[in-house]
């Protein structure tokens, strides 16, 4: 049988930038039926390949083809409310012209995202904004929907809502989100806009990474019969994600450590309260909220965002805040902080806190200003990073920079670019207390894969607000869970685990004037024992040496990029240290790792349990 034609398709599709190829060649057909995402790194022309689909964006080379009558609908990242009075109005805009008279159809889609279509646009909240522009896609009904970046500002029960309707959607879907939780539910066709190509596999996007390592691996084969330009970005590339991956299973380790003291702690009242003085002496308190409530007032009386909640947050931790837009995430984060007061409780902080702040809005770049003077806003080209300098060129390369770039405005730099560029600055402050406020909408995923390193490494304490699931299930230690109508919780462990545990307490409600006690973190599966071998007792005897030599040359290669004037004075020089200090680096963890992984069977070994 022959394949389905295709509903909308491009031919040797280019489109270039200032000169440049932003991509060339691309050959792309929508079926329906069809569940793809499209995947790449900010500014590989993601959103600028969706708008060529729908017709907005001219093509500078190549054909698109549409088949006729095909309704194509388009969520872009930033909704467009202008000349709109209402939200009903702005939906409308969904439908052909000489359908715009059928408002029982806007008010429908309204009604299912749980919007007041007399609401004027600019009145809206960002998750509000986003809902709009869902109910303005979804309200034609079309043949072919592309999504840019649909979960942001969204809470998770309107997340879960939108998989659900998407994976009932019969039409050709093509998502592009940071969304790996998302994508995993939905994607069934995977799409790589990779260095001007796109690269195609019908493997689900949960397959992506393992596919992507193939590519690398494949490529790295044929290095020698690659131009030194390509090799270059490969190995750019590599850098970003390859080197990053290859760390999961040692912060995995750590984490899993991390969430059963966290457990200790969570599970009684009595033994946490007698440590507490303890951890004061030594700086280890950051905050203790004893039984917090909060109200505001509405036309309807009282509303109450929290009620009798408690909680101590000892420095190392690092905790999730989850829960429906408007149940009182910030309310809670800004009395935790100690920005806002509660109507009853207490809070108490740590001393010698020093707070830095992420906002969700981003508001804080000078878009005139060079990357060079926003990182360096004193002047100068070094940073001031842990106690140590760094030129600013080296700086960049940690976030996925090229150092060319420093003398560019900000305004030139793409979303995810400018996004990378706020994480720079707010890891050059001196901070032992991190507040983020959804630090991760609009990163795409090699930027949330940087983000994730440089928080799990982060030796100070953590307070994430985040709808992103996947991303609290590789970071946090514990959740607190804005659940609404002041019931708020804590519990051990990530996103996943709070499934887990809050099934029960929705099944048997605590007792009146009882409050809930916390599940307890699911013990870990206990490790297969084996003999060490020969070979890995040699092995083991040799990995000391081995890893004093690294830590050596590494600390020598630091001595050297730390020389404010190498980057201007022998730019080959310095490039050629950065490189192999990802090379030592990379080395020495691993080196780390086997380590830790030989240590611990011995261990085992000789004391069995």
């Amino acid at each position: 049988m022959a394949p389905p034609s295709p509903l909308v398709a491009l031919r040797g599709a280019t489109i270039t930038f200032g000169g440049r190829p932003l991509f060339e060649g691309v050959d792309l057909g929508l079926v329906r039926g069809d569940k793809a995402c499209l995947v790449g790194r900010n500014g590989s022309g993601k959103s600028t390949l969706m708008k060529v689909v729908i017709g907005a964006t001219a093509l500078d080379g190549g054909e698109r083809f549409v088949q006729p009558g095909t309704r194509i609908a388009y969520l872009a990242q930033e909704p467009d409310f202008s000349g709109c009075a209402s939200v009903t109005d702005f939906v409308l805009r969904g439908l052909p012209a000489e359908e715009r008279d059928q408002v029982h159809r806007a008010d429908a889609v309204l009604d299912r995202l749980q919007l007041d279509g007399a609401a004027a646009p600019g009145g809206l909240s960002g998750g509000e904004a986003r809902r709009a522009a869902l109910a303005q896609a979804l309200v034609g009904d079309p043949d072919v929907l592309l999504l840019d970046e649909p979960t942001n500002h969204l809470d998770l029960p309107t997340i879960e809502w939108l998989e659900g309707e998407l994976q009932s959607y019969r039409g050709a879907l093509l998502l592009i989100s940071h969304d790996r939780a998302f994508l995993n539910a939905l994607a069934r066709r995977t799409l790589w806009l990779d260095r001007g190509s796109l690269r195609e596999t019908e493997r689900r996007f949960s397959d992506f990474e393992a596919w992507q390592q193939e590519v690398f691996a494949t490529e790295e084969e044929a290095a020698h019969k690659l131009d030194r330009k390509i090799v270059a970005e490969t190995k750019w590339l590599r850098e970003g994600i390859s080197a990053r991956r290859t760390r999961n299973m040692g912060r995995v380790r750590a984490l899993q450590q991390l969430r059963r003291d966290r457990a200790e702690r969570t599970r009684g009242g009595q033994q946490v309260r007698m440590s507490v003085t303890e951890g004061e002496t030594s700086g280890r308190l950051v905050v203790e909220a004893e039984h917090l409530s909060k109200a505001f007032d509405t036309p309807d009386g009282p509303r109450v965002v929290v009620r009798d909640f408690s909680t101590r947050i000892l420095r190392g931790d690092r905790v999730g805040i989850l829960g429906p837009n408007g149940a009182g995430k910030t309310t809670l984060l800004r009395m935790l902080t100690g920005q806002a007061a509660p109507d009853g409780g207490t809070v108490r902080l740590g001393v010698n806190l020093q707070p830095v702040y992420f906002d969700q809005r981003r508001a804080n770049l000078d878009l005139d200003a060079t990357v060079q003077g926003t990182l360096c806003p004193g002047g100068g080209d070094t940073v001031q990073v842990g106690g140590q300098t760094k030129h600013v060129a080296s700086y960049m390369k940690d976030f996925l920079f090229d150092p060319a770039y420093k003398d560019s405005p900000v305004r030139s730099l793409s979303g995810g670019e400018r996004n990378r560029l706020l994480l720079a600055t707010l890891f050059a402050r001196p901070s032992n207390l991190m507040i983020l406020d959804e630090p991760t909408n609009d990163l795409d995923m090699d930027t949330l894969d940087l983000l994730e390193e440089v928080l799990s490494d982060y030796d100070g304490t953590l307070l994430l607000v985040s709808h992103d699931r996947d991303f609290l299930d590789r970071l946090v230690t514990s959740v607190i869970a804005v659940e609404g109508d002041g019931d708020v919780q804590e519990y051990a462990g990530g996103y996943s685990d709070y499934l887990v545990q809050r099934r029960p307490r929705a099944a048997e409600p605590a007792k009146a004037g009882q409050k809930p006690r916390r599940a307890e973190a699911a013990p870990a599966a206990p490790k297969p024992k084996r003999k060490l071998g020969y070979r890995e007792q040699r092995e083991l005897e040799g990995l000391p040496a081995r890893m004093d030599a690294l830590a050596a040359e590494i600390r020598r290669i630091e001595a050297g990029l730390g020389d404010p004037d190498l980057f201007a004075r022998a730019p080959e020089r310095f490039t050629e240290l950065g490189e192999r200090l990802t090379g030592a680096q990379a080395e020495l963890e691993a080196a780390e790792e086997r380590w830790l992984e030989l240590e611990t069977l011995r261990e085992e070994l000789e004391n069995p349990q």
